[in-house]
C-alpha cells in the first residue's frame, strides 16, 4: 500500500457522520479549552478552523490560525503553547467525549490566510497590469473602420438583367 492510498482512506472516513460529529465535537471543545482554560500567555487570538480525524479515530488533526500574528516567532510560540497544552486538551476531549481511546492531537498551522493574502496580491497585481495594456491601447482598430462585409446593391445587377431578358422576349415575338 502506497502514501496516495492511506490519505485517500482519510478522506474517505471523514464522510462517515459518525467521524464528521466527532470532529465537529473535538473542534468545539479544544475552542473552549482555548479560551477558557489555557491561560498560557503566548497563546494569542487562536482560531480553530478545521479538525480532521482518521477513520479509526485514533488520530486528530486540528487546523489553526492565529490572530496578528505577523512573525515567525509569534507563530513559533503559539505552536509550543499549544503543543505544551496538549495533554490538558487530550484528557478534557477524552472526557466530554465519553470514548474509552481519546485520540492523539496534533496542531498544525493552517496556511489559508497567507495562501489568500497571496492570492489577492497575485490579483492585484494581474489587474494593474491589465489596466497599464489598457491605458496603451489605442483608440483606433486594426483593419478596415467597418470590417463587415456589405451585400451587393442588387439594383445595379438585376437593372442589366431585366434588359437582357426583355431584348430576348422581344426577339420570341
Amino acid at each position: 500500500m502506497y502514501a496516495g492510498s492511506i490519505r485517500f482512506e482519510r478522506v474517505r472516513d471523514m464522510s462517515n457522520p459518525r467521524v464528521r460529529r466527532i470532529a465537529d465535537r473535538i473542534k468545539v471543545i479544544v475552542a473552549q479549552m482555548l479560551e477558557r482554560r489555557i491561560k498560557d500567555p503566548r497563546i494569542g487570538f487562536v482560531t480553530v478552523t478545521d479538525v480532521r480525524v482518521s477513520g479509526d479515530t485514533q488520530q486528530a488533526s486540528i487546523f489553526y490560525t492565529v490572530l496578528g500574528a505577523d512573525t515567525e516567532a509569534e507563530l513559533a510560540g503559539t505552536a509550543a503553547a499549544l503543543e505544551s497544552a496538549k495533554g490538558l486538551i487530550r484528557s478534557e476531549v477524552a472526557k466530554q467525549l465519553g470514548m474509552r481511546h481519546a485520540p492523539s492531537l496534533e496542531f498544525i498551522h493552517d496556511a489559508l490566510p497567507e495562501t489568500a493574502r497571496h492570492l489577492e496580491e497575485v490579483l492585484a497585481r494581474a489587474k494593474a497590469q491589465d489596466e497599464e495594456v489598457a491605458a496603451h491601447r489605442g483608440d483606433t482598430y486594426a483593419g478596415e473602420p467597418d470590417p463587415y462585409k456589405k451585400p451587393h446593391e442588387e439594383e445595379d445587377d438585376l437593372a442589366g438583367v431585366d434588359e437582357d431578358w426583355d431584348d430576348e422576349d422581344d426577339a420570341d415575338a
